[in-house]
């Protein structure tokens, strides 16, 4: 398998956490669950197979993906290909942070794979074309970085605000409210929650509930334990009952199933 992983530089840095190409992964299972992380995600897709989004209790496919497509910050999990015989390009953006390369309001992309196309432009379809005819990887780390900042260039500003909102629930998700949040920016709640759902693509509470499991699924990673308690209050939840029923909420699974059926990839769970 290839797996290889590249970091842009500024100004791109500021909005794109990664860029990951991915070749010849070979699980045995052919669908992963994909837990809720806070991302969105643009995805190229450098082979000529479709790929699907299956039904998540009949597995049966629902959606059909070619070429390019963005995925939207997700509040429900989704099941998907598990990568077996693939060829993909995959832009990670910072958590809060793909609004300038989009054309339309987040929120109306939460829990939605797309066409990119359809969203970022008929150039990123272009760009799939010019990765297909190179063979080096770093030159394709290259090629995208170039072609996102020629792009992009003159809407890469970071909202002084909900960069604010989003990195204090990143910083200390079990000690940050909305309350808190509003305050500090001077906006009030209304007004704050609909920059941040434009921005971002859910409101700051289900965003903080997101990075609230995420803390959680990270501590399981870490330590492999199962200490319910420790790991929920850790989290920023009151009491073990609002951790678990978040956990179901995101996952599917109470925690304790999770921890026994888990992946190799945090965030992907075997499903068929």
């Amino acid at each position: 398998m290839i797996y290889k992983m590249h970091f842009p530089e500024y100004p791109l840095n500021l909005f794109i956490e990664s860029f990951v190409y991915l070749k010849g992964f070979n699980p045995i299972h052919s669908v992963d669950r994909f837990l809720p992380d806070g991302n969105t995600y643009t995805v190229i897709d450098l082979s000529d197979e479709p790929k699907f989004i299956y039904d998540n209790y009949t597995l049966k496919e629902i959606q059909t993906c070619r070429n390019v497509w963005f995925s939207g910050i997700r509040n429900n999990y989704i099941s998907i290909p598990s990568g077996r015989n693939s060829e993909m390009f995959i832009i990670n953006f910072r958590k809060g942070k793909s609004y300038p390369f989009v054309q339309i309001p987040m929120n109306e992309l939460t829990d939605c794979v797309v066409d990119a196309e359809l969203v970022m432009t008929n150039e990123i379809l272009n760009l799939r074309e010019t990765l297909l005819a190179i063979e080096s990887i770093d030159q394709k780390f290259r090629v995208v970085e170039q072609h996102l900042i020629k792009h992009g260039q003159h809407k890469l500003i970071v909202n002084p605000f909900v960069d604010f909102a989003v990195t204090a629930i990143l910083k200390s998700p079990n000690q940050t409210s909305i309350h808190l949040l509003s305050n500090k920016v001077g906006y009030s709640q209304k007004h704050l929650i609909k920059i941040f759902k434009d921005h971002v693509g859910l409101t700051p509470k289900s965003f903080l509930k997101i990075i609230r499991f995420q803390k959680a699924i990270e501590e399981i990673e870490t330590t492999k334990s199962a200490n319910w308690t420790k790991i929920a209050l850790d989290s920023g939840y009151y009491d073990q009952a609002h951790f678990i029923n978040d956990f179901k909420h995101f996952s599917g699974f109470t925690p304790n199933h999770y921890l026994n059926t888990k992946g190799e990839f945090t965030n992907y769970v075997p499903a068929g």
